[in-house]
């Protein structure tokens, strides 16, 4: 059993603080497209780290079938909202957390079967490349999540972990099926077609 952890706490500072899960994305908010992506991947059962305007999101955005948690300091950086969400699939039964970015719509269920399939064992440490750059989705074997979450740090996340083992690290190349461009700045809004 693979868990989909979609990190969707970001304020959108640069984007004059709106917060990038209620981007409008085909009509809804991004955040259903992310979870959509997950769901279609073959992830379950699926995770949400929630963080500025959560009570919002949870209004107007439709994650039934989503196990959501918020993140109160949020503003600290995804390492808070990655060891929240690892927290969250404790006791689940989940072998590894396939995670992604809800700011990715670039990145369909296509790319995050590829990174999901190359899951080997609770030791396993998967990222998507693109052109060989390591990039997102990231999978993580269950038996890492200690040591992310002891190492999880300001807007990091798992890069300290993904540092110290690169060498254990499988990337796997989704150039050829996807695009890992994030909605950062008002210029990427446009992307948001």
């Amino acid at each position: 059993m693979i868990a989909g952890l979609l990190l969707a706490a970001g304020g959108g500072r640069r984007l004059g603080g709106r917060p990038k899960a209620l981007l409008t994305y085909r009509g809804r908010p991004l955040v259903e497209n992310a979870v959509r992506v997950l769901r279609e991947a073959g992830c379950g059962p699926l995770h949400v780290v929630l963080g500025a305007s959560a009570a919002e999101v949870r209004e107007r955005a439709d994650l039934s079938g989503c196990v959501v948690t918020d993140n109160p300091d949020w503003a600290e950086g995804m390492g808070s909202s990655l060891r929240i969400g690892l927290a969250s699939l404790a006791g689940t039964g989940a072998e590894a957390a396939l995670v992604s970015l809800v700011d990715q719509p670039g990145i369909g269920p296509e790319a995050v079967a590829r990174v999901r399939a190359a899951y080997r064992s609770p030791a396993s440490l998967v990222a998507a490349s693109y052109d060989g750059e390591r990039g997102h989705p990231v999978l993580f074997g269950a038996d890492r999540w200690p040591d992310i979450v002891a190492t999880a740090t300001g807007d990091k996340g798992a890069r300290v972990h993904l540092t110290n083992y690169a060498e254990q690290l499988t990337l796997v190349e989704c150039g050829d099926i996807a695009e890992a461009f994030d909605i950062d700045t008002p210029p990427d809004l446009a992307r948001l077609v």
